[in-house]
């Protein structure tokens, strides 16, 4: 069932579907004291998806320093020590949103050190894609070119295979693509609201004339287009969960969400795994060089997303999927 493609000029066969590892860091603040983790999380949970995911095929893994402050890296590299083969798997972190007692998260000195502790709770010495995990080099971009120069030597050293950029908006991409260079794209995307829907934003387009990969996070909208929730009672999430400040788990929300999911649960079936295969299929047809990284907590929600590699969408699909979220757009915050 496990489909693989190909990460752009990177040449990276990855599966179609990975895995996303942020939710295993567990709760979470940044450096300013807002929510960034996930709630829910258990490490021996944790671990037993990690090892599914190996035994199933999914070969794309990617975590970042700032999940759960290196919670999600050290558990990676458990595994790389106890049960897993390092080199069967395409490793991915990222540095940029963790800035500890520097002035900033790409502080170059800051940013070799982040990689070497990254390596060492990952507990390898290299990394397939290294992210800058953010566009925010700074005030008029002052660590831009500083924090490029300190990943490409990491990659002429070795220690990395290929260069990443997250970001939010085609004009962030732009910006900064020409000075970090990289081989690799990672964005957010879903159906039910994204910055690159528009001819003027399509930054699959402009990733394909590169012949960039394309990595997308938050294809279920943080479960959202898994009709997990109730509108009737809206989920309380813990301290430390960066759920419990987004305003798209209101009632209102998602009573106003619920008829759109039951237009696809008549169309497509009722169940939760359908959802989650229209959710991570139509992200992914965007791009030939598109693969997905939905988040996980343990080995059935692993296999879940494995399952969604059952099939793409077909023409008529993706056509009645994008009518039925047209609407809905700009309720979305």
């Amino acid at each position: 069932m496990i489909r693989y493609r190909i990460l752009g000029k990177s040449g990276l066969k990855v599966s179609e579907i990975g895995l996303g590892c942020w939710a295993i860091g567990g709760p979470s603040w940044d450096d300013n004291g807002k929510q960034v983790g996930w709630s829910g999380s258990n490490d021996d949970d944790s671990i037993l998806g990690l090892n599914k995911a190996y035994e199933l095929g999914i070969n794309h893994w990617d975590t970042a320093d700032v999940y759960g402050k290196g919670h999600s890296e050290r558990l990676i590299g458990k595994v790389f020590s106890e049960s897993i083969k390092r080199e069967d798997v395409i490793l991915a972190t990222k540095a940029g949103w963790f800035k500890g007692t520097a002035d900033h998260p790409y502080n170059p000195i800051l940013l070799r050190h982040q990689f070497e502790q990254s390596l060492q709770n990952l507990n390898t010495d290299y990394v397939d894609i290294y992210y800058f995990h953010t566009p925010f080099f700074g005030e008029n971009n002052k660590y831009l070119r500083p924090a490029a120069e300190v990943v490409h030597r990491l990659k002429e050293e070795g220690k990395i295979r290929f260069v990443g950029q997250s970001a939010y908006s085609i004009e962030q991409f732009q910006e900064v693509c020409p000075v970090t260079q990289p081989d690799v794209l990672q964005l957010p995307y879903n159906a039910i609201k994204s910055p690159f829907d528009t001819p003027e934003t399509d930054i699959f387009a402009w990733a394909d004339k590169q012949d960039l990969g394309i990595v997308m996070f938050g294809t279920y909208a943080m479960g959202l287009l898994l009709g997990k929730y109730n509108p009737a009672n809206p989920p309380k999430f813990h301290e430390g969960d960066i759920r419990s400040e987004r305003e798209n788990f209101s009632t209102d929300f998602l009573q106003d969400l619920e008829p759109v999911l039951n237009r696809l649960r008549e169309k497509f079936g009722p169940d939760m795994e359908t959802l989650a295969w229209l959710a991570n299929q139509y992200a992914i047809h965007k791009s030939k060089n598109a693969v997905a990284i939905p988040g996980f907590k343990n080995a059935s929600q692993v296999e879940s997303n494995y399952k969604t590699m059952i099939r793409a969408l077909t023409v008529e699909e993706i056509q009645y999927v994008t009518e039925i979220f047209a609407g809905f757009k700009d309720k979305a915050s």
